[in-house]
């Protein structure tokens, strides 16, 4: 055990061809003649970990994973950046890999003292259509036909309508997809409301149409959130979650229905493992974001009591998956946690490591 330590850190890029834009680095790191993998993420992320986190792995131990993540979020605090969090999760997430690799168990079963979940819930994204521009329910339906928990939809704001009429707009739209589909959605408004907007629309929607608003405004601060306070309306947030910052206070001001938390955004799977049971003891229910999908299904398989379900993008999951040796793939709304040590997977090829 005393000689699992880090030994060193780089990033790669994949070689499998991608759609324009997408992300394609990997964090590796190395101990002990083996590697933990991480990725894919952005160009921006892998050249923070290159210049910042990786001159600062060395003789870590691999299992110390607190110590890893105090490190590097000094590591980071030194160099602030709006990348720093998810330079750290990535980090993070590569090292949990590793650690599991090099015991022969999955992230999982480190993560639990109870049998993983085998078969994770997993409910279906699709940002890129927005409720109040989808022509057809066939497309709503095509969707649900999938088996998934539930299906969350993108509810944006239109700048050049007035308050009340971006409000009785999306409520409508709401409203209509809903009694096409006979259930609840949940909606994310991706940062593009405004406070007036908002409770315009806590006025003019039907909540039980509404599984939950995710991020109506651009930063979740205490103050624009109390505005809501008394507003019927279910709301997530978390994904935007940093590194640094308390989930206690999160959850405390803002009241959410879901907390939308992201595995790699928030500072990786050591913080996510310190932040589910405040969460849980606050009776709000963590549902991944999609974006960080693997480490979120082996959060869901450690702690099935606090994470219903994750999401899955329909929009860009099917493309990081491709970069992966064996990409993950949802039937009936599910998905299989890998079986194979760390997280599971790896990248399918890779070039060589990316310069600073």
């Amino acid at each position: 055990m005393t000689s699992w330590t880090i030994q060193d850190l780089h990033v790669i890029q994949a070689e499998h061809p991608t759609a324009a834009g997408d992300d394609t680095f990997f964090v590796a790191v190395r101990a002990a003649h083996e590697v933990g993998w991480y990725g894919p993420v952005g160009e921006r992320v892998g050249r923070y970990v290159n210049a910042v986190l990786a001159p600062e792995m060395k003789n870590w131990l691999v299992t110390d994973h607190s110590r890893v993540l105090d490190e590097l979020r000094a590591a980071a605090r030194r160099h602030p950046s709006d990348v720093a969090s998810w330079a750290v999760g990535t980090v993070d997430c590569a090292v949990w890999d590793l650690h599991g690799r090099l015991a022969g168990r999955t992230v999982a079963e480190l993560l639990s003292t109870a049998a993983p979940l085998p078969l994770i819930p997993t409910y279906a994204s699709w940002l890129t259509q927005d409720l109040s521009t989808i022509n057809s329910p066939n497309v709503l339906a095509g969707v649900m036909a999938g088996g998934w928990s539930f299906t969350k939809w993108g509810l944006r704001r239109d700048p050049a309508d007035s308050p009340g009429e971006s409000a009785s707009r999306m409520a409508e739209a709401l409203e209509l997809c809903t009694e096409a589909l006979g259930v609840p959605i949940a909606v994310d408004a991706v940062g593009t409301w405004t406070p007036t907007v908002a409770l315009a629309f806590a006025q003019a929607v039907d909540p039980t149409c509404l599984r939950w608003l995710e991020d109506p405004f651009p930063r979740h601060d205490e103050d624009t959130y109390e505005l809501l306070a008394a507003a019927p309306l279910p709301l997530a947030v978390g994904e935007r979650a940093h590194c640094d910052e308390d989930p206690s206070e999160l959850i405390r001001y803002i009241r959410p229905s879901a907390l939308t938390l992201d595995a790699v955004g928030c500072g990786g799977l050591t913080r996510a493992a310190q932040i589910i049971p405040v969460a849980q003891a606050q009776g709000v229910p963590v549902y991944p974001h999609g974006r960080s999908l693997l480490p979120g299904l082996h959060l869901a398989a450690a702690y099935p009591d606090a994470v219903p379900a994750v999401e899955y993008r329909l929009r860009w999951e099917p493309g990081r998956q491709r970069l992966y040796e064996m990409p993950l793939r949802p039937e009936h709304g599910h998905i299989h946690l890998p079986d194979n040590p760390g997280l599971g997977t790896m990248p399918r090829s890779a070039a060589c490591p990316v310069p600073h």
